[in-house]
């Protein structure tokens, strides 16, 4: 299988292309171009094509419209110190693309032709990634099932797609985020859909999201289904909660029950503190744990993880439990550091001692 270039015949101009990066902000322009490719139960993948950004076309009876089968992915190409452009850990998008793809019962995409398209779009759009630190090309892979038909089983036929936009800092890294606790709804069960990254989990998010805001909150907080008492994660990122200060403090994650999304940046950010000398967690934390540990100066620092807002401190907590805020309320030194260290890895500022850097171009 290869990725076949019909690159678009008009692209924005370099003027344009250069207003756009500078205007910042997430998912507000597309680069020139987008990846496509078919599958289907009788021939398999097709070769993908490279070609001009732009609507697509769909029948009314499309099953993804119908059963929500739809999956996709987040993650960016980096400008480096010089002039190339790499991307953070595309293997380990690769793979949790398949595995969810297998969980919505979508065909898996093989991970070397998955990287060969996210490869020959970076290569095409290379002048649309930003320079700036903190900035980058966010690409987003997603896969649709395009059978139409309206009978309830799995898609025979489905469509993958890649597009990029520039991307600058999801959340002001400067400003931590107050949350809300929800209490009233779940994310995801044991046994279901919480270890895939599909439209399904994010549009059932919505609503708490909508609730959280009516508190005056940037982001919810999900709790387990079972007992609403155990922290999972926050919107669509990882949370981190640090123990003490300096270099005995412990940095600590909710560990992966099979309801949490498995996020790369939370991998990688349980390597890049222990290369920091910070004793690293994956435990479960209770809500209680969170108010008891934040009142009595145990817990002295929060933040968030993912693709899009790489890490942001959380400030203040509200929940029908009280409202509680941790520290200052302003992110913390163990919080700068990880930003900083991560964002300087990615950006090949910072020795990266893992290989998760590929070179594209």
């Amino acid at each position: 299988m290869k990725v076949n270039l019909f690159p678009n015949s008009n692209p924005a101009t370099d003027a344009e292309r250069t207003e756009k990066i500078a205007a910042g902000g997430f998912g507000k322009y597309y680069t020139d171009n987008m990846v496509i490719a078919e599958w289907s139960e009788a021939d398999g993948w097709k070769d993908a094509d490279l070609t001009a950004y732009g609507p697509i076309s769909l029948d009314p009876a499309t099953m993804v419209f119908h059963y929500g089968q739809e999956i996709f992915e987040g993650m960016k190409a980096y400008s480096q110190p010089d002039g190339s452009i790499s991307l953070f850990r595309p293997d380990a998008n690769a793979k949790r693309f398949a595995r969810s793809a297998a969980r919505i019962a979508l065909p898996e995409m093989p991970v070397d032709f998955f990287i060969q398209t996210v490869e020959a779009l970076v290569k095409q759009e290379r002048n649309w990634v930003p320079t700036k630190v903190g900035e980058s090309l966010y690409i987003r892979p997603f896969m649709i099932a395009s059978e139409v038909g309206l009978g309830v089983r799995p898609s025979n036929k489905a469509i993958y797609l890649l597009i990029a936009t520039p991307a600058s800092a999801y959340f002001n890294a400067a400003n931590a985020v107050t949350v809300w606790i929800s209490t009233e709804f779940v994310r995801a069960a044991q046994g279901g859909t919480g270890e895939a990254k599909c439209g399904g989990n994010y549009a059932a998010s919505l609503v708490a999201q909508k609730q959280a805001a009516t508190q005056g909150c940037d982001q919810v907080v999900w709790l387990d289904a079972v007992e609403r008492r155990w922290v999972e994660e926050m919107g669509g990122m990882n949370l981190y909660f640090v123990k003490g200060s300096g270099k005995d403090a412990v940095v600590m994650t909710p560990k992966l029950t099979g309801t949490l999304l498995p996020g790369i940046t939370r991998d990688s950010i349980l390597s890049v503190a222990g290369d920091l000398g910070y004793k690293v967690e994956e435990t479960m934390i209770s809500i209680d744990d969170w108010r008891d540990g934040v009142a009595s100066g145990e817990i002295t620092e929060i933040f968030a993880c993912g693709t899009a807002a790489v890490v942001s401190a959380v400030g203040a907590a509200k929940s029908t439990h009280g409202t509680w805020t941790t520290g200052d309320g302003t992110p913390g030194p163990i919080t700068k550091q990880i930003r900083e260290t991560l964002l300087g890895i990615q950006h090949g500022l910072i020795e990266d001692k893992h290989g998760w850097n590929v070179k594209v171009c």
